[in-house]
């Protein structure tokens, strides 16, 4: 199994979204392992975007990122990753097709409602800065046997 974070950015809470896009996730059979909501502080934010702090977009982006309250997730699944990534759509609203999540609901590329992780390394230190180990609560749904053959 695979996992992810996943931020459900700020225009995303302030649009009274959460639901709809955790609905995504579910109906998709991903197990959510752990979700809160937080405020972002400038230092978190600066450590999650580390490699855009010297450009100059990054004062925006920080403003954004902390301007309400996010619900930080871990979703876990096969493949969860790309899975994810492939559900929200293209990074700007206006370029994702219709039936991902920011083709349906985004019309920006900055407030584009969910930050997903972009590869395993940077899942698992982006989870590392939202989570503490005793947060996540990996499990097993008694569905799964009739979401996905046992050999997956």
């Amino acid at each position: 199994m695979e996992r992810s974070l996943i931020l459900l950015k700020p225009d995303c809470v302030q649009r009274r979204l959460i639901g709809k896009i955790i609905s995504r996730f579910e109906e998709k059979a991903i197990n959510i392992i752990a979700m809160k909501l937080i405020q972002v502080t400038p230092e978190l934010a600066k450590q999650h975007y580390h490699e855009h702090v010297e450009k100059p977009f990054y004062p925006g982006l920080e403003s954004f990122i902390t301007g309400a309250p996010v619900v930080a997730m871990v979703l876990e699944g096969l493949d969860v990753i790309h899975v994810v990534r492939e559900m929200l759509g293209a990074t700007s609203g206006l370029k994702a097709s219709p039936g991902t999540i920011r083709g349906d609901f985004s019309s920006s590329r900055q407030m584009n409602l969910v930050h997903a992780s972009d590869g395993a390394d940077a899942a698992a230190r982006e989870i590392g800065l939202y989570f503490n180990e005793n947060e996540v609560c990996s499990y097993q749904p008694t569905l799964t046997p009739w979401l996905k053959a046992d050999d997956e």
